[in-house]
């Protein structure tokens, strides 16, 4: 089968499993990586309590202790060498065929620009994809999984900061990126977007900017006061999605959110899609009930829970960033 034919499923297609990183580094967590343990359990706990099959990934025997001392049972662990957590930009890309065939994409992985190597995230892609039996393709370019969200017609949205970044691919050209798009997940349409949230280590992954919760239907948080920090970047996002014909949908952003002495980039937008729920971070901020309680609107199928997430972001990332999907076959 060519690549053209075979293409990434949206996250609200069904899934057979979640894989799940477990925080491990105690040095990327400034302290808080009990706390961050326990908000990846509790993530964890709701979707595998929902029904759903969670594999969530620890680094060695006394994190698997860890772990299964707060997890629910229905957890299964798998201990395996990776880095950091964030198997959304580590783990593999599955794609499928329209007989439903499925194979794994194993991008190149620089660190988010050089930014922070680790041992193992390089390899957790290939591990993951083999244990899960998927045949996998590597692919001539740098990516991470974060920095695209489909909506299962074609159509991606990503980010110029991510994703035109000479810290990525400085040869590469928005044509060439397109058509990598294109041949190797099979989006023949991509919304490019601006700028990510201030301060977002990753160079403004879209997944914690605006996300597809529908066909042509993009979540866009809305500046919550004068002192939003990300108001000019919201309101640009949302005027380039709709010229480019795709219907927008306002969610409430959490505000302004500090930590460390900065701004940090929290986001209602990092939540999770699983098979019977969708799991959104929360900050403890006055706009945690509003946030989730506009996007249960949007998906009235599916229970919608909000669970804290604060010390999840002091390592840089949140619910999302940490997992990713095997959609079904």
């Amino acid at each position: 089968m060519s690549y053209s034919a075979m293409q990434m499923p949206p996250e609200w297609h069904p899934q057979d499993w979640l894989w799940i990183g477990f925080p491990h580094l105690a040095e990327e967590w400034s302290g808080v990586i009990a706390r961050a343990q326990e908000q990846i359990a509790a993530f964890a706990s709701a979707v595998a309590d929902s029904g759903q099959e969670v594999r969530l990934i620890v680094r060695d025997a006394a994190n698997a202790m860890r772990a299964r001392s707060l997890v629910s049972a229905a957890v299964t662990l798998e201990q395996r060498v990776y880095g950091d957590v964030w198997l959304r930009d580590t783990g593999p890309l599955v794609v499928r065929g329209a007989d439903g065939a499925r194979r794994a994409r194993l991008f190149g992985f620089n660190g988010w620009g050089e930014k922070y190597l680790m041992e193992g995230d390089q390899a957790i892609g290939a591990d993951l994809a083999a244990s899960a039996g998927l045949p996998a393709d590597r692919c001539d370019w740098i990516l991470e999984g974060g920095a695209l969200d489909g909506d299962g017609t074609g159509l991606v949205a990503t980010t110029e900061q991510c994703l035109l970044n000479p810290n990525r691919n400085p040869a590469l050209s928005r044509a060439d990126l397109e058509m990598r798009l294109a041949r190797d997940l099979g989006f023949d349409r991509v919304l490019w977007l601006g700028d990510g949230l201030i301060n977002d280590h990753t160079d403004g992954h879209v997944d914690n900017l605006a996300r597809f919760v529908a066909p042509n239907r993009l979540a866009v948080p809305r500046a919550t006061g004068p002192a939003d920090p990300n108001a000019a970047i919201y309101a640009d996002t949302a005027a380039r999605a709709r010229d480019f014909g795709v219907e927008v949908v306002d969610v409430p952003s959490p505000g302004l959110v500090e930590g460390g002495g900065m701004v940090q980039p929290a986001s209602y937008m990092n939540f999770v899609i699983a098979n019977k729920v969708v799991i959104v971070p929360v900050f403890g901020t006055q706009h945690d009930d509003d946030g989730v309680a506009a996007i249960a609107e949007l998906f009235p199928g599916r229970a919608v829970i909000g669970l804290m997430a604060d010390a999840v972001l002091a390592g840089g990332g949140g619910f999302h960033c940490s997992s990713q999907q095997m959609p079904a076959a």
